[in-house]
């Protein structure tokens, strides 16, 4: 499966099927606009709770909520037409319970058409995965660094190294048998990501856990040089966007300053008549 060569509208099981195929293209999307360019050209559009940061100035995702998800996730539904739809479960929606889980997955769901959720966590959440899964909400797990947990993580630092190998294994281990359709390595040594795709049957997207993962997911604001407040290690920028955002607002305050109102000149003029 990859999206150069079909153009039906992908499902979640078309994902899982792509194991150890044509590696997995996945972005974030946040409007309609962007959905309506990265749907053209990826398996998976996620609406990421990097949204926080990248559109609402929030330190973390830590203080996204529900209903900015669902916000969000309405306007990128209306862009997507082709690739697999995923909303990211904010922190605090899906941690308690497993009802607590259901309940907050399927009104998303719901009110957004997403064809699955993605939720943090390994082997803590191998059981709501299941319950999940087994009443028809289609999920996509994610270990390793783990952002809504980063305080307990103890920051953002690569994660599987040495004797923490063993953990991230047993999470990756741990929502593959629960039934996730897929799961993202974040942040993670090489080896171990290695080895976690080489053992589980579903595919592993990375982020920042190295070439040897079944496709790939980052924030698009981060590869269009949008987002600059900071740049991770594994992110390649294909273009830098703010910069010459910022060039063409400067230029347009410039000509407004100096009275230079192109579009507007031929009606005060008497045009148009």
């Amino acid at each position: 499966m990859s999206v150069a060569t079909s153009t039906k509208t992908l499902v979640p099981s078309d994902i899982l099927a792509a194991k150890g195929g044509t590696p997995i293209v996945c972005l974030t999307a946040y409007t309609t606009p962007m959905a309506q360019i990265v749907d053209q050209h990826c398996d998976v559009v996620l609406v990421g709770d990097s949204l926080g940061m990248v559109l609402h100035g929030l330190p973390s995702t830590l203080g996204v909520t529900l209903d900015m998800m669902i916000m969000h996730g309405k306007a990128v539904s209306r862009g997507t037409k082709h690739a697999v739809f995923v909303i990211d479960m904010p922190f605090g929606t899906y941690e308690e319970s497993k009802e607590q889980a259901f309940r907050n997955c399927s009104h998303v769901m719901a009110q957004t058409g997403c064809a699955a959720v993605k939720i943090e966590g390994g082997e803590s959440m191998a059981e709501t995965i299941e319950f999940l899964t087994k009443r028809g909400i289609p999920v996509m797990a994610h270990v390793g660094l783990t952002p809504q947990s980063v305080n307990v993580l103890g920051g953002y630092k690569v994660q599987g190294r040495g004797k923490d190998a063993q953990r991230v294994l047993r999470d990756a281990k741990a929502v593959a048998d629960a039934g996730a359709f897929s799961v993202v390595l974040e942040k993670m040594a090489e080896p171990v990501a290695k080895k976690i795709t080489k053992s589980i049957a579903i595919p592993t997207i990375g982020i920042g856990a190295s070439m040897t993962c079944d496709g790939q997911v980052l924030v698009t604001e981060d590869i269009l040089g949008i987002f600059t407040e900071f740049q991770p290690k594994f992110v390649k920028r294909y273009a830098e966007l703010g910069a010459v955002t910022e060039k063409a607002i400067a230029a347009y305050a410039k000509e407004v300053r100096e009275r230079k109102f192109p579009t507007a000149a031929h009606v005060f003029a008497g045009g148009d008549e």
